[in-house]
């Protein structure tokens, strides 16, 4: 290259500005179609022009040099915190948790309406909102005992409730430009005591409980790989069991199946007692 060619190079910070102009931008538009990701998310967002996403999806800035350092920070503030689900929390754990925006709680019964576009069979597992104007919904096929959803459930729920909050945008009760994020509960999903014991009960679970009978430890807590064996609504109790997974059978031997006292071994818990119980894959 000539030098006068050189110099008509765009800078690294001519560059970082047209970034942060298109990122920001990209935001703001909202005439595209939601996207179906093969991770069975699905998130709606809203783009001007795929070439120019494509072109900045090229660059990558691992320099600081001040430009655009408060909206990188206040993105991050968003990222959601990796850590154990818990019953409720909204996200794995399934329940409803709203930020407490003005807007959340209409979000929510649009969403709740949504479902009776579907016969009862698409159902609301998990509802959360975000405060920068994200809403973060998973669903479950009640027709199915896995509850899982196909890729069809999700792009179907999520096409139907993205035209419905495009509606309320221009009824100005929820606020413009909204982004949605639709996926199923997931693999390892809570499992919540006492509604999902029945529906779950041939799947082995990870079960976390409190040991109410050590009197020296009030807070002792045990927990394993569990198959239920029963439960009782009336006592409120359960009987569990050593689930024939990999990480009970290896407590036996290496490629040895579970012997006669894993086998024989039972636990009974009140439902009160226990603190955390999911699914378990055995992968």
């Amino acid at each position: 290259l000539s030098l006068f060619s050189f110099l008509l190079l765009p800078t690294l910070a001519e560059l970082e500005s047209l970034y942060f102009q298109f990122h920001v931008a990209k935001r703001r538009d909202s005439d595209s179609e939601p996207l179906l990701e093969p991770s069975i998310v699905q998130e709606v967002s809203f783009h001007d022009d795929n070439e120019e996403e494509e072109f900045l999806d090229e660059f990558e800035y691992d320099e600081d040099d001040g430009d655009g350092d408060e909206y990188y920070e206040e993105e991050e503030e968003y990222e959601e915190e990796a850590g154990v689900p818990y019953a409720g929390d909204g996200g794995a754990g399934g329940g409803i948790s709203l930020t407490g925006t003005w807007w959340d709680k209409k979000a929510l019964a649009i969403a709740k309406e949504v479902t009776l576009s579907f016969d009862g069979e698409l159902q609301i597992y998990a509802f959360r909102t975000l405060v920068n104007c994200t809403i973060q919904v998973r669903i479950e096929n009640l027709s199915k005992k896995s509850g899982s959803p196909s890729m069809e459930d999700i792009e179907a729920f999520s096409t139907t409730y993205r035209a419905k909050l495009d509606e309320a945008e221009i009824a100005k009760v929820v606020p413009d430009n909204i982004c949605l994020e639709v996926s199923s509960p997931g693999v390892e999903r809570i499992v919540r005591i006492p509604d999902d014991l029945d529906r779950f009960k041939d799947r082995p679970m990870y079960v976390k409980y409190a040991i109410n009978d050590d009197q020296n430890n009030p807070a002792a807590e045990g927990d394993g790989v569990f198959k239920l064996e029963s439960f009782d609504m009336e006592t409120k109790c359960c009987t569990w069991g050593l689930a024939d997974v990999k990480v009970n059978r290896q407590k036996a031997g290496k490629g040895r199946p579970l012997n006669k006292k894993q086998s024989e071994w039972r636990l009974s818990t009140p439902f009160d007692s226990l603190r955390f119980v999911r699914l378990h894959s055995d992968i």
